[in-house]
């Protein structure tokens, strides 16, 4: 059986191999470098998802394709919302990226922080959780802090 599909787009084993990996990890803004995170992290997302990875790189027009059992090595999490990486085809056979604005694998990853943020299923949700942060941080009522002075014994 094909991992990679049978329909007549669908990339061989061999060609699958010369195709580069991108896991979430790589632009999730939670995650430190020591963890897996490969670019800066006010140009990353965050926690992105192996689907929203794969609709940009498909509007794009980079053949991809995602293999949702693959985990990152360094995540420790294990999660399962998290498994799973893309693999995107950015050379051609004779070695020439495919899309010229993409020649690396670095070029796709700051595409992907700067583009996720903006997908729809993204703006929706944030303001639903911005709101709701907002008006649970708003309650009044009195804090209690630490009392000033002296601790301890008095001689």
């Amino acid at each position: 059986m094909d991992p990679a599909g049978s329909g007549p787009n669908s990339p061989s084993v061999l060609a699958l191999k010369k195709w580069r990996s991108i896991y979430p990890v790589y632009i999730n803004s939670r995650k430190t470098t020591a963890e897996g995170r490969r670019i800066r992290k006010d140009k990353c997302v965050d926690n992105p998802t192996c689907q929203e990875i794969k609709d940009i790189l498909d509007n794009i027009g980079l053949r991809n394709m995602i293999e949702p059992r693959k985990m990152y090595a360094r995540d420790a999490s294990r999660d399962l919302g998290y498994q799973g990486r893309v693999k995107v085809e950015l050379l051609t056979e004779q070695q020439e990226p495919v899309n010229p604005k993409f020649p690396n694998k670095l070029a796709v990853l700051h595409y992907l922080g700067e583009t996720i943020p903006k997908l729809k299923s993204r703006s929706s949700g944030n303001q639903q959780s911005s709101s709701a942060a907002g008006s649970s941080s708003q309650g009044g009522g009195t804090s209690k802090g630490k009392s000033k002075g002296k601790g301890g014994k008095r001689k």
